[in-house]
């Protein structure tokens, strides 16, 4: 698992993907150093939720691979004015839930699974309408499976645990995405 590297992982997904009709610079917009701590962060802590790490790497394949897509359809100019207004407020959900995010960490007993989780969901129906017509249904079901784990109470409420090796892992992703949000890039 230390091996494994999201931005490796990019760029495997990028090549499979894109093949010969883009850069590499679709890669380096999307997965900033900062983004994949946090990507290599969360793949460590669903790993030590489940047990597996292919799991944990199935996982985090899907969310590159879905960001990936969703940058396609940004550069190739492939999403309508609506899917952008969708996009926007998708922007601000993940704005809004980076922050109760970090806020939930930082002072205790304040985490509350069910709002962070509608906040998640509310992400994930937004991406689905904003991508829909433009994505398979395989696509679609990876943007499931992706909300799917990131809502599960059980992850939620073991990564917000006061056990000290899931408190690292909170800790480490929440710093990131604070400086994710300081540097604009979330």
């Amino acid at each position: 698992m230390d091996t494994f590297s999201t931005k490796s992982l990019a760029l495997q997904v990028q090549k499979k993907l894109l093949s010969k009709m883009t850069s590499k610079a679709v890669v380096a917009v999307l997965v900033y150093d900062t983004n994949s701590k946090v990507l290599d962060e969360l793949c460590r802590a669903t790993r030590e939720f489940t047990g597996s790490c292919k799991e944990a790497q199935k996982m985090l394949k899907n969310l590159v691979k879905v960001a990936l897509k969703l940058g396609l359809l940004l550069c190739g100019d492939q999403l309508g004015g609506e899917e952008l207004a969708l996009l926007w407020c998708f922007r601000h959900w993940a704005h809004f839930l980076a922050i109760m995010a970090i806020s939930f960490q930082q002072v205790d007993f304040t985490f509350d699974w069910q709002v962070l989780a509608a906040g998640l969901l509310e992400c994930h129906d937004l991406l689905h309408q904003a991508m829909g017509p433009q994505l398979t249904t395989k696509s679609h079901s990876r943007i499931n499976h992706v909300f799917g784990h990131l809502t599960d109470r059980d992850f939620l409420a073991m990564i917000y645990s006061p056990s000290e090796s899931y408190r690292s892992h909170l800790h480490r992703i929440c710093e990131d995405l604070g400086r994710m949000l300081d540097e604009g890039s979330l």
